[in-house]
């Protein structure tokens, strides 16, 4: 009995220990608490305004993306959650505030969504690492998202449900905001002041949300059994299991209509017939989006080959693979889709659909 009794106990040791262990390898939290909401001593709620509090590496490049993507008010660079009160950069380059580079986005809701901007956010950086992005390294340019309040939260964590779906380590703080102290002012708007300082995040990247026209919050994604029930076997395999169909024999191939072609999941607007293009490949091909911002590359090395794989934003279906240099394309680039990731949308539907802001691209 007494032996018994010792086994019980160490089994019991070694599921406390792997736990702790666990919880400890599980440093960067997910923290899902309005209750825990502090403050922002300089902020001041206005009218039709809301924010959010990003951290993503160097606050000079995160605070020039948000002020690119239309519908921001205002980016302001500061330190948030950390453990004294009216940090100095000098105190927090130390890495021993727990301060995080952090921008205040104040955002016009009836512009951009929350959604459009986590998604902005998501596409700079890099959530697999821990404290760094680019070349900075400290706990400072950890990366996280801040919120102030509950409808905030509800939808970061609807995203981030998502965007874990895309790597396999995710490593993006997730906390109510605690405090918030803006920094000094020669960090306020340092690429404006100097157009050629260092930046872990390209021009390209700040062009590309700023051409932002498909506004991410009108689309969801359904649950993983709706999705289920409402998509064909094959469109099911490709989608949700990066299947590929058959080439040549598949619907949109040598289909030339007008109109917009849609994530076949959530709706949400991908490409339109007027770049669509006949490449030969044997599947539809396009030379660009209608929002680059509504696909997310991701490496693809399957089959002893180096390719980018794409997938839509919001649904993070499985459409197909980007080439470039593409002799075929008359602008070099071939997104190469297949016909099950897609539903077709007719010009003359366009309204009726839902989608009528579209029809702007037809005249």
């Amino acid at each position: 009995m007494k032996k018994l009794i010792i086994i019980i106990l160490l089994g019991m040791s070694f599921l406390i220990s792997a736990c702790t262990v666990e919880n400890q390898d599980n440093k960067i939290k997910e923290v899902y608490d309005v209750n825990k909401i502090g403050k922002d001593n300089n902020y001041v709620p206005k009218e039709n305004t809301n924010v959010i509090y990003l951290a993503g590496g160097c606050f000079w490049g995160v605070e020039k993306l948000v002020q690119s993507i239309p519908g921001v008010i205002e980016g302001v660079s500061g330190y948030a959650n950390g453990t004294i009160e009216a940090p100095t950069y000098d105190q927090v380059k130390q890495g021993t505030t727990g301060f995080r580079e952090t921008v205040r986005v104040e955002y016009d809701p009836s512009i951009v969504s929350l959604d459009t901007i986590l998604y902005a956010y998501f596409s700079v950086v890099d959530p697999t690492v821990e404290n760094r992005q680019g070349n900075d390294i400290g706990s400072q340019y950890q990366t996280g998202i801040y919120y102030t309040d509950e409808k905030s939260m509800e939808t970061i964590k609807k995203i981030v449900e998502i965007e874990k779906q895309r790597t396999n380590k995710f490593l993006v703080e997730v906390k109510p905001l605690e405090n918030f102290f803006e920094a000094e002012e020669y960090h306020q708007n340092y690429l404006d002041k100097n157009p050629t300082g260092y930046c872990h995040i390209s021009k390209a990247e700040f062009e590309r949300v700023k051409n932002m026209v498909v506004d991410a919050s009108k689309y969801q994604k359904p649950s993983a059994e709706e999705i289920s029930k409402n998509l064909t076997a094959e469109q099911y395999a490709v989608t949700q299991q990066a299947k590929t169909e058959k080439p040549y024999d598949n619907e949109y191939d040598e289909f030339f209509e007008e109109g917009i072609y849609v994530d076949v999941v959530t709706g949400e607007p991908l490409f339109t017939s007027f770049d669509k293009y006949d490449s030969g490949c044997g599947w539809p091909a396009f030379k660009k989006a209608i929002d680059e911002n509504t696909i997310v590359e991701k490496e693809d090395t399957s089959f002893g080959m180096e390719r980018i794989e794409v997938v839509s934003r919001v649904g993070n279906s499985h459409l197909g693979h980007k080439f470039e240099n593409d002799p075929t394309s008359p602008n070099g680039v071939r997104y190469c889709i297949n016909s099950a990731s897609l539903r077709f949308i007719a010009k003359d539907d366009l309204e009726k659909e839902g989608y009528g802001e579209y029809l702007e691209l037809f005249k």
